[in-house]
């Protein structure tokens, strides 16, 4: 039980917002070390790997004496400054087409600090991905798993299709509450000091058909991950950098949580600067182009959009998980590690714990970025905000 001084100060404001594993020893439940470790704490629990900008800069520019945009909340209005300042919320960024019509911080979080992305991370993987199939490095989207990684023959994910992995069809027996299922592999695929995500992989689990059904879990981009390594030969960290951030034109370094030897824990362990999180949003709006190049190809941004016959259980309407779609707020659709809010494929989210969001508006090219530090207290707002900056004109 929290004490009187823990409830009174939930986020750790009083001792400077602290990062670390608290007492007792907690990787995420200790609210007070939340806002510090989401803001760079876990680059120093974990071993990580750098991703590098490079010498270009896609802009990303304040719009000229920009008014204050309102959102309806209830019977009344609400300024985004206003939300940020009132729930536990540490960024809010909303741009179009490069330009920025609101960036408000809070929780003492500045621009300069990069911030996680918890299962964001996995429409990064997706998008390394897409950029390993057009480089031919991949060939396709349903080839095996054990393709590409002779050490997975024989175990439980050798004969799962990429295709099935990445729409969360996999047919793995689990019991579809994702902390739950999550404290079996976490401590020794991340947690421990000799971690190891290849033998976490190893490991038998009862599977069904895949493909039928959906069901979230962070296996299944572990999987794709080591793929994904196998297949460039090279990190996802490198790849990453060689064939996405620096090419996107990242304004900063960005992170990547690894295990002991190395290997990305690419389910949740991306972080960057909101600002850059929203460059990630207009590329996908721009449908793989920043400045004039192509840097994804159309053909796999439309593929994350869209949703073929061997995809009909993860259109909208079809999933079925009240765990996240109730408790953290997230869209009725799924594809390619991609949240989906409308069947169109017109409103695309990368989403992870906690409240970290990327909502996209195709048709506008409206990003919107959030940071925050629980699931609860802004979820009834977040629609309607953004739907009030999809609707506000440009100057």
């Amino acid at each position: 039980m929290q004490t009187l001084a823990a409830q009174a100060d939930p986020w750790g404001a009083t001792q400077g917002y602290p990062s670390g594993w608290g007492q007792p020893r907690a990787f995420m439940s200790r609210t007070q070390t939340r806002v510090g470790n989401y803001s760079g704490g876990f680059e120093q629990m974990f071993p990580v790997r750098t991703i590098r900008r490079g010498a270009a800069v896609t802009p990303l520019a304040e719009v000229p004496t920009r008014a204050e945009l309102r959102f309806r909340s209830g019977l009344t209005t609400r300024t985004m400054e206003e939300y940020v300042r009132t729930r536990p919320v540490t960024a809010l960024l909303i741009a179009r087409k490069g330009q920025i019509l609101a960036e408000h911080y809070a929780m003492g979080r500045t621009p300069a600090m990069r911030m996680t992305g918890w299962s964001m991370s996995k429409s990064i993987t997706s998008l390394l991905l897409g950029l390993a199939i057009e480089r031919g490095l991949i060939v396709s989207l349903d080839d095996p798993v054990e393709k590409y990684v002779k050490d997975l023959v024989g175990t439980s994910y050798s004969d799962m299709t990429l295709r099935n992995l990445v729409n969360m069809s996999t047919g793995l027996q689990l019991t579809g509450d994702l902390l739950a299922d999550n404290q079996t592999f976490f401590s020794d695929a991340l947690f421990k000091a000799d971690s190891n995500i290849l033998g976490v992989l190893r490991i038998h689990r009862a599977k069904a058909a895949q493909g039928a059904k959906y069901l979230y879990n962070d296996l299944a981009p572990l999987i794709v991950g080591e793929v994904i390594r196998n297949a460039a030969g090279k990190s996802l960290s490198e790849f990453c950098e060689e064939t996405l951030w620096q090419p996107m034109g990242a304004e900063a370094d960005a992170t990547w949580l690894t295990d002991s030897v190395g290997r990305e824990f690419n389910g949740i362990g991306f972080a960057a600067r909101v600002r850059d999180w929203a460059r990630l949003g207009q590329l996908l709006a721009q449908r793989g182009q920043m400045q004039g190049q192509q840097i994804i190809s159309r053909g796999w941004i439309d593929e994350c959009l869209s949703w073929g016959e061997k995809d009909r259980q993860v259109r909208v309407g079809q999933i079925s998980s009240p765990h996240l779609n109730i408790k953290y707020g997230l869209a009725t659709g799924y594809k390619a590690f991609f949240w989906h809010a409308k069947a169109d494929g017109s409103r695309p989210q990368m989403s992870g714990f906690h409240g970290q969001r990327i909502m996209i508006d195709m048709e506008s090219q409206t990003v919107l970025v959030q940071t925050a530090v629980d699931h609860e207290g802004w979820l009834a707002e977040l629609k309607p905000l953004f739907e009030a900056a999809i609707a506000s004109p440009v100057p």
